[in-house]
């Protein structure tokens, strides 16, 4: 494939090109195949005129002549499918080299993942498995696009020469209704194209927002945003149901346009029959002409109708994903967000609330109102304030799990909504660990080898329950921990992931005060940003920067100037101090 042709008809043109001869086999044997319906309607007349006429034994011969044009039929159907994968199956593999050195490509330049940084990983083979599979989309509806266009156009022109030669009188019923019915298709093909692509579209939204809930089910449910996920899921299943009530429409237009090619034709040649039998036409030869009328040209009408609207407008999306993933063209931030889960460049972790206002509800009291801060990235905030007052709301907004009703969260410049799950990682209160061995629930974010797996545990505390469940390969029954050990493997799960934002909901609450600043201290070394849903003092006291949320304004700032500055802060700290 020369890839200066990287266009969805270039591509598929080139392909052509490149293969002339396995093409050229290709019309050459559609032109064989074609001969039944040159042979149907002559052998029809003939056999119609012997039997009429009393000669049985050649009338029959006639209709063996047609057995012998449809056994060579059959045979160059098997020779035109070769002659197919000769030509679709280079291209197959073409695409197929074209993404993985483009992910290579990727990979290289920006020293990760090209599915979305980091290491070459799972990720990136999920990634080059999605696209490969639309090149087998592509040849699949390339192969159903030259085979029904040889179809059609050798169908078509044997009819038309039947028809010439056995009645010439029916071409004047036949060509008009004919040309206009395949002109109609070509005028609804951009609009039913159109309505096609939404569909399709719609409905990989549909998938890929329910894929992305069902990966983050335990934070949806951590955070309660339930509702918020069903709501967004029921909008894009709306959508879906539109776009495709839209292509149905279209589709029957086009069902129209067949219907009147192919039957309009047949009527009107029958009106004429009277007409043509007393100008000396036989009936034998209206019978055959009938015969072309009835049988290969109508079913090549609709053969067309179906190869050339819903799989051309497939090969076409498949085609210019492909095109677009493996960098035939530069997609705008925006595009790249919503196919890559990030925008373009690396996640640096800079996190803005602007004016933001939440509740649950559209006529509940919010539990934050117009609060407005700035996180930079590498910033380690602890959020602080009474019971109640919009903490973990707040821990849901910033990890994108739950959305302001007015207001904007930004990562990085961009909605935090905009990017996949795996740039942020949230730990509630109730940590999430699964029955299956240690290692699988440490390396659910990210795979790690021992060496990493030992460094984040004895990073983060770990080690200990690691010997007493007999290593990494040892099984974790999740009943049979304690709420303190379940949040310990949550840490070190969320210490090993790639995500640039860590926010900590409480996550030490079961553990003692010394774990818990083992843990929080290791976040803060591992770099990127770190926001912790304080439980104790301890935690506001290790952090760069405090937020006091306390419930009509919120202020920011060290531990100092907020002992000087906020009532609310100093009551925190009396009673926490006190509790301790």
């Amino acid at each position: 494939m020369r890839h200066n042709r990287l266009t969805p008809a270039g591509v598929l043109i080139g392909n052509l090109r490149d293969h002339r001869r396995d093409a050229a086999a290709l019309a050459g044997w559609s032109l064989v195949q074609a001969l039944p319906a040159l042979a149907s309607g002559w052998t029809v007349a003939e056999a119609a005129g012997q039997f009429l006429a009393g000669h049985t034994a050649t009338g029959l011969a006639w209709l063996g002549v047609l057995a012998v044009a449809a056994l060579a039929g059959a045979v160059a159907t098997r020779q035109t499918f070769v002659s197919l994968g000769a030509v679709v199956e280079p291209l197959r593999d073409d695409l197929v080299e074209l993404v993985v050195t483009g992910a290579l490509a990727g990979t290289t330049r920006s020293g990760g993942s090209p599915a979305g940084g980091g290491a070459p990983d799972a990720a990136t083979s999920r990634w080059i498995a999605r696209i490969t599979h639309q090149a087998e989309i592509v040849r699949d509806g390339w192969a159903g696009v030259l085979s029904v266009a040889c179809t059609f156009a050798f169908t078509v022109a044997s009819t038309v020469a039947g028809l010439a030669t056995i009645v010439p009188a029916t071409l004047l019923y036949v060509l008009p209704p004919l040309a206009a019915s395949v002109i109609a298709l070509r005028l609804l093909l951009p609009p039913y194209a159109a309505r096609q692509r939404d569909s399709v579209i719609a409905e990989e939204a549909v998938a890929d927002s329910a894929a992305q809930a069902i990966s983050g089910l335990r934070d949806v449910a951590a955070c309660g945003g339930e509702d918020e996920v069903l709501a967004g899921l029921d909008d894009l299943i709306a959508e879906q149901a539109a776009a495709t009530r839209s292509a149905a429409w279209v589709g029957a237009i086009r069902l129209l346009c067949v219907a009147a090619g192919g039957l309009l034709p047949l009527v009107l040649v029958l009106g004429a029959a009277p007409a043509m039998l007393r100008g000396g036409v036989s009936p034998a030869h209206i019978i055959g002409a009938v015969t072309y009328l009835g049988g290969s040209l109508r079913a090549t009408l609709t053969t067309l109708s179906q190869g050339m609207g819903a799989s051309l407008v497939r090969l076409n999306v498949a085609l210019e994903r492909i095109l677009l993933a493996a960098g035939a063209g530069a997609p705008s931030d925006s595009r790249r967000a919503a196919t890559d889960g990030r925008p373009a460049g690396q996640v640096r972790g800079h996190l803005e609330v602007r004016a933001v206002t939440f509740g649950y509800g559209e006529h509940a009291e919010p539990v934050i109102r117009d609060l407005s801060i700035d996180i930079p990235a590498g910033d380690h905030l602890a959020v602080v304030g009474p019971s109640g007052i919009g903490k973990s709301s707040l821990a849901g907004l910033l990890a994108g799990m739950l959305h302001p009703c007015a207001g904007d969260v930004l990562l990085d410049g961009t909605s935090v909504a905009a990017y996949e799950q795996r740039w942020r990682v949230l730990i509630p209160q109730e940590a999430y660990v699964f029955t299956g061995t240690l290692q699988e629930n440490l390396t659910y974010y990210r795979t790690g080898s021992v060496a990493e797996l030992d460094a984040a545990a004895e990073a983060v505390g770990l080690t200990a329950l690691v010997s007493r469940l007999g290593g990494y390969g040892g099984n974790v029954d999740p009943g049979a921990l304690s709420a303190g050990e379940r949040q310990l493997i949550a840490l070190t799960r969320a210490y090993l992931s790639a995500a640039p934002v860590v926010i900590l909901d409480e996550a030490g609450c079961h553990l003692d005060p010394v774990a818990e600043e083992i843990a929080e201290r290791a976040f803060a070394r591992r770099g990127g940003t770190l926001i912790v849903i304080a439980h104790r003092i301890t935690s506001a006291l290790r952090a760069r920067r405090v937020l006091v949320l306390d419930g009509t304004r919120a202020r920011a700032g060290d531990h100092a100037t907020l002992l000087a500055d906020s009532p609310m802060y100093r009551d925190l700290v009396g009673y926490w101090t006190h509790a301790g």
